[in-house]
């Protein structure tokens, strides 16, 4: 085990596993579970408002769709193919169950995070709207302290977990649909994040309200051809899921076999990245939303948790379990000998998944959904990161050189060893939340009041 994975799994496994399930847990209870007995009110609230007029906005701020989609732009990323590819690898089909209870807890936490992130906002020298767990932990508790950590983790979770881990995942399945040379692609790569993340949060927003609908359309509808041709196997792939997860160690051959703890670390793990509910940082994208209800804007918060891992997620793994791509006795036998190859797991694993129904043209399409995914979180990301340094240096003068800090990261992260650049997301993901669940449990009765508020207007 290397000094990496020593640390990721220290700050994961299993203190902080334990604080997103028990956090989101608790704010679903405290509801009722909102998010599954009153589904029609944050579905009307989000796909049924961007057919009326107030999901449009007045110009003041990023509109709703906008605020959503740069949130998904920097969600929906290689997490989506590559990482839920890598949890399975790692902790076996178990993984999937508790990244599904992970999302479906977390939807709550990604309300009262986008509440929280509305209910104390603040203009920026132009007028616009911005904030995020900095400002709420500083206006709302009083803690600038804790502001600073979580800024600290903000900036680094974005060069490292939030930048390398969409470049390295970009260059492996262009290199391995196309054979291109994975430097070159990172260099392609940041010419063009760069060309986007010089207009700051307005192109940003414009540019994934554009590519993040059609990305999500196309991946999901390839996926269920997939499924839909491997039907039969759907059954046995649902059993392999609850009995890795639920199961103390699922027996392989050899003696082998997934523990449980392995399922949950590298379930939940993986769903917080996907989704990032309770990480914070995509809070930053819905205070520039122009709304004026913070309760309103948290059902986009449930909305974007149950795109992100619920439906996109769920649609990699149960290709890759049905397809019968992913081998457990292999992968334990490689983990166990310390000799994980690349194209063992994350976007190759997802790849091999799509090839058994598209042939050649499997790779190409997985490369070409990665592309999207990847780009478009590179740019969410930024824009976190440069609102966590914005936030530490009292002003924007470092803005330029975070965004040359940033291109290059990208271009060193697309040749870097993928096992390092995945631990180390790990890693800085969860420096970030620590600070942040601590904040929604205190701050947790003011977003609840909200909802109830906002709940006794729609009756």
């Amino acid at each position: 085990m290397t000094g990496l994975e020593r640390l990721a799994d220290l700050i994961w496994n299993p203190w902080l596993l334990g604080l997103f399930l028990v956090t989101g847990l608790y704010l679903s209870v405290r509801t009722g579970f909102f998010q599954l007995f009153h589904c029609n009110l944050w579905l009307k609230a989000t796909v049924g408002a961007l057919r009326e007029s107030r999901g449009r906005g007045t110009g003041q701020g990023l509109t709703r769709l906008q605020a959503m989609s740069t949130a998904l732009a920097a969600t929906i990323g290689t997490g989506s193919i590559a990482g839920v590819a890598t949890a399975i690898f790692y902790g076996g089909p178990g993984a999937v169950f508790w990244m599904w209870v992970s999302a479906f807890l977390g939807m709550m936490t990604g309300y009262v995070e986008k509440t929280l992130a509305v209910r104390y906002r603040e203009r920026d020298e132009k007028g616009r709207w911005q904030g995020g767990p900095m400002c709420y932990m500083e206006k709302g508790l009083g803690n600038r302290t804790l502001a600073t950590l979580f800024s600290l983790c903000c900036v680094a979770a974005s060069l490292g977990g939030g930048n390398m881990v969409q470049s390295n995942s970009i260059a492996a399945a262009l290199k391995a649909a196309f054979g291109w040379d994975q430097l070159v692609v990172g260099v392609v790569v940041a010419l063009l994040t760069g060309v986007v993340i010089v207009g700051g949060i307005g192109r940003i927003g414009r540019v994934s309200e554009t590519l993040v609908p059609c990305m999500a359309l196309l991946f999901v509808g390839g996926g269920l051809v997939v499924l839909v041709c491997h039907a039969q196997a759907l059954p046995g792939a649902l059993h392999q899921i609850v009995t890795g997860a639920l199961t103390p160690k699922a027996a392989l051959g050899g003696g082998m076999g997934y523990g449980m703890a392995a399922a949950l670390r590298y379930g939940v793990a993986r769903g917080v990245f996907t989704n990032e509910a309770g990480m914070g940082s995509s809070s930053i994208a819905h205070a520039a939303a122009d709304t004026k209800d913070p309760a309103e804007q948290g059902m986009w918060g449930i909305f974007e948790v149950f795109v992100a891992t619920i439906v996109v997620c769920s649609i990699t793994a149960l290709v890759i379990l049905t397809t019968g791509v992913y081998h457990p006795e292999t992968a334990l036998t490689a983990i166990r000998n310390g000799q994980v190859e690349p194209d063992m797991l994350g976007a190759p694993l997802s790849a091999a998944g799509f090839s058994t129904v598209f042939g050649p043209f499997g790779e190409i399409f997985v490369s070409v959904c990665l592309l999207l995914f990847a780009f478009t979180s590179l740019l969410g990301c930024c824009y976190y990161g440069e609102r966590g340094l914005e936030y530490l240096s009292g002003s924007n003068r470092w803005r330029w050189l975070y965004r040359l800090i940033f291109l290059w990261a990208l271009v060193w992260g697309s040749v870097a060893d993928v096992t390092s650049v995945w631990q180390l997301a790990d890693i800085f993901n969860g420096l970030m939340a620590l600070p942040n669940l601590c904040t929604l449990l205190l701050l947790s009765p003011e977003a609840l009041a909200l909802l109830k508020r906002w709940q006794e207007k729609q009756s």
